[in-house]
Order: structure tokens, then C-alpha cells, then sequence
């Protein structure tokens, strides 16, 4: 089965009898950079232990891309990230169905701070990039390929606006109108703790990106050199700010 959406993804089911929604490599020179962010959004956003389908590199056979019915197919491995089930896209017609609880408002709050770290544009107002589980009140995140500012390789990195957040949607409208200052203060502070040990764990799991495909052909230096950027104190500290002087303006949060 393929989607007409984006990067025209696939889905196959694959040898662990699960099926992965897997984006793959095409005759454009930016497909592979744009691989090569969903793997280093999906190794970190599990670093950071938010919600986020499983990922794995899938190697999709000759015969499977017939089957698929695509006039293109890849030899190079896909990256797939697992189908989940009973969930619904985070959309301006169905954000009213997210649980309204101090839960939903941390995990969002996380989510948008680990956004402004990696530099996602591809999450805002109008592309929520979310799904939501109703069984079990958690939000889930989707889609890595525009973290980077937007596959930017060759410059150095630039902290998100105001614009560039999901802290600007009306999901988080949604939640924030219904919590208190006090709840999402203690929220803030909780997530403050949590920053150190996300970057932490990230910095461990950052040698996993070793195993990106060759056949990506993606330079390691160019790699070595956002991993450098990203765990800098600089930008660190920069991003930190920025999320808290973005989320003043779309909330009742003072300090």
C-alpha cells in the first residue's frame, strides 16, 4: 500500500509480522538527508523517552515494490517506523478528543522542548505531526524529516519562532486553558529536571548512528557536526530560553 502524502511512504509488512510506515530512497539528493533525519529524530526522541513509534531499517524486496504498484523502488534500506493501531490524527477537528489531565500537558510540553532542541520545523500550528492513543491518554510523535531546520546540513543551527512550535496550536490551547498556573508551572519545572537526563541519554544513544546505510550516502562529518551543535552548552541553554519565552506567549506562564 503507498500514501499520496509527503514523501510518498509505504507500507509494508515486514518478517516480525508487523507493519512499518517507511519512507525510501529516490533519484533526489535530498531524499537521503531526509532519511538520514528520521533516523536521528527516532533514536532521540526514545532518548528522550517520549511516545514515538518503533523505527527500524527495512529492507523492502523486489517483489514487494511490485506488489506495491510504485513505477519507483529502492534496493537502499527504508526507514520504517512501525504502524500503530487505534489511534487518530492530531487535527484541527479532532484535538477536543486529547484527555485534558497534567499527563497530556506534560508529554506536549515535552514533545514541543524537544522540537526547539532538534530544531523540527515540520510540527506547528497547522501540521500537528501527532497522533493521539484515546485507550491510553498518551500522545504520540510522528515524523522527523523536517527536524534540522528542515535538512539543513550545511549552515549551523537556528533556534524555532514563535511560529515554528506546536506550542502555537490549538492542541496546546486546548490543554493549557484547562490547567492551572500552578500545574503548569510545576509542569515546567518537572520538564527543567528532565531536560539534563534527555540530553544525557541522547549523548549515549548518539553512537547508534554509526549503523545509518551506507547506501544513504550520507557524509558521517556532516553527522558529527550536528551532534556537535545539538550538544553544545550554547545551544543548549539558547533552546531552553527560547521554549520558555515561546511558551509566555501562548500561555499563562510567568517565570
Amino acid at each position: 500500500m503507498s500514501y499520496t502524502t509527503g514523501e510518498l511512504p509505504v507500507l509494508v509488512l515486514c518478517s516480525d509480522a508487523q507493519q512499518y510506515i517507511c519512507k525510501y530512497m529516490r533519484p533526489n539528493a535530498t531524499i537521503a538527508y531526509k532519511l538520514a533525519c528520521e533516523f536521528i529524530g527516532a533514536v532521540f526522541a526514545d532518548a528522550w523517552r517520549i511516545n514515538t513509534p518503533s523505527f527500524a531499517l527495512i529492507k523492502i524486496m523486489p517483489e514487494h515494490w511490485a506488489s506495491i504498484s510504485l513505477s519507483h523502488s529502492s534496493s537502499a534500506p527504508a526507514a520504517g517506523f512501525r504502524k500503530i493501531e487505534g489511534v487518530i490524527d492530531i487535527t484541527p477537528t479532532s484535538f477536543r478528543q486529547v484527555e485534558v489531565n497534567t499527563e497530556t500537558l506534560y508529554q506536549l510540553l515535552k514533545i514541543a522542548l524537544f522540537d526547539f532542541w532538534i530544531a523540527n520545523e515540520d510540527r506547528t500550528y497547522n501540521n500537528a505531526n501527532l497522533l493521539y492513543d484515546i485507550e491510553k491518554a498518551r500522545l504520540i510523535s510522528i515524523d522527523y524529516g523536517g527536524i534540522l531546520n528542515n535538512v539543513t546540513f550545511d549552515f549551523p543551527l537556528l533556534q524555532l519562532t514563535e511560529t515554528d512550535s506546536i506550542l502555537g496550536a490549538d492542541i496546546f490551547t486546548h490543554i493549557v486553558k484547562f490547567v492551572s498556573s500552578k500545574q503548569l508551572t510545576e509542569a515546567v519545572e518537572r520538564l527543567k529536571k528532565d531536560y539534563t537526563q534527555c540530553i544525557n541519554r541522547s549523548k549515549q544513544k548518539s553512537s547508534l548512528l554509526t549503523e545509518m546505510p551506507q547506501e544513504w550516502a550520507v557524509p558521517s562529518v556532516k553527522i558529527e557536526n550536528k551532534l556537535e551543535e545539538l550538544f553544545s552548552q550554547k545551544w543548549l541553554s539558547a533552546t531552553w530560553e527560547n521554549f520558555v519565552e515561546c511558551l509566555k506567549s501562548y500561555s499563562n506562564y510567568e517565570k
